[in-house]
């Protein structure tokens, strides 16, 4: 028997309310912008003002209590998101987003994501929800770091220290120039009379990461050969054994470190197969830890202002929160130190 029941009707798929995003979207401004309309801060031109309430009213779009006074619950704390405290840049960027906040008598806390699996991600974005952890200040040296970015919501100021070369973050973001530094540091090994300069890179290994890039770009402007890059991670043991594969190469004058860990492991490779520093071997790190003054020989390394560089981060990320627009601060340009642990390759 044929069945009469009418069809049931198919349902239209829903479409999602529209959000702080679209609405910046829509009306060509970024999303603190929008906030700083739903909050009626200052420092907003009453033209761009009237273009948001107007989108706003065309999309319909209906932002919670909680979204309205989320900044305005977020004054006077603030939150860092690392993966490590113990690693020299990111432990002194730490230090200057502490000193900065204590200044402004704000009250700081630290949430240190364990990796990128999504239970670690997942428990350090729903702290940062919650207002009571104010502006966010996230030490974005590491995948880790980076896929909590990608997971905080848009009403959560947020302020990232990346390396340069992430432009396409969608949040305000600083970093120092290490694909200047890094260049000048290549260059300076090949103006000793090295015919080529490794590299040992730390994490993130991609090509156009600051330190690499600059590395390649001397290497390329000198017309020099481009080795393969040594990949390694963060720590001592990592660059003792990159630098036992350099060790065991006679061809390899001069190396150039991601950081001065890798450097002190490579040192110590090359100690262990007879390989002196800077006779056979000359060595450049980065960072400039405060021990390598006193490494024998003293580490010839690329100074880096990390705690300049969280001072900066800690006040962008309070000028967000306010609503205010972010402070103009110029960053110190990283600078190389020249030491020991580099000379001319030895003549035979």
């Amino acid at each position: 028997m044929a069945n009469l029941e009418p069809d049931e009707p198919q349902l239209a798929p829903r479409r999602h309310a529209p959000n702080i995003r679209d609405v910046a979207a829509a009306a060509g401004v970024s999303y603190q912008t929008v906030s700083r309309v739903l909050n009626d801060a200052p420092h907003v031109r009453e033209e761009t003002r009237r273009k948001v309430l107007d989108t706003i009213a065309g999309m319909d779009y209906r932002p919670s209590r909680a979204a309205r006074s989320l900044n305005y619950g977020r004054l006077g704390a603030v939150t860092v998101v690392t993966a490590d405290t113990s690693l020299y840049g990111h432990a002194s960027t730490l230090r200057g987003i502490e000193e900065s906040a204590r200044g402004a008598g704000h009250t700081l806390s630290i949430m240190v994501v364990e990796s990128s699996a999504t239970p670690h991600v997942r428990r350090v974005v729903e702290h940062l929800s919650d207002p009571s952890s104010g502006a966010v200040v996230v030490i974005g040296f590491d995948p880790a770091s980076f896929a909590v970015l990608a997971e905080i919501p848009a009403e959560v100021p947020v302020v990232v220290v990346a390396e340069p070369g992430h432009s396409d973050l969608g949040r305000p973001a600083l970093s120092l120039d290490e694909r200047t530094a890094a260049a000048r540091a290549t260059a300076y090994l090949l103006g000793l009379g090295h015919a080529t300069v490794h590299h040992v890179a730390i994490p993130p290994e991609r090509p156009t990461a600051g330190r690499q890039s600059g590395w390649r770009d001397a290497l390329q402007a000198a017309g020099a050969r481009v080795p393969e890059v040594i990949s390694a991670g963060w720590r001592l043991q990592e660059g003792y054994e990159a630098g036992r594969r350099l060790a065991a190469r006679p061809d390899v004058t001069a190396i150039f470190c991601g950081n001065d860990d890798i450097a002190l492991g490579v040192r110590r490779a090359m100690y262990d197969v007879g390989r002196e520093v800077p006779v056979d071997v000359s060595i450049v790190g980065f960072d400039d830890a405060p021990s390598t003054a006193l490494w024998t020989p003293a580490l010839t390394t690329v100074h880096m202002d990390f705690v300049a560089l969280g001072r900066a981060a800690h006040a962008m990320a309070d000028a967000i929160t306010r609503g205010d627009a972010p402070p103009q601060r110029e960053l110190p340009v990283p600078s190389l130190v020249v030491r020991e642990s580099a000379a001319a390759p030895r003549r035979e």
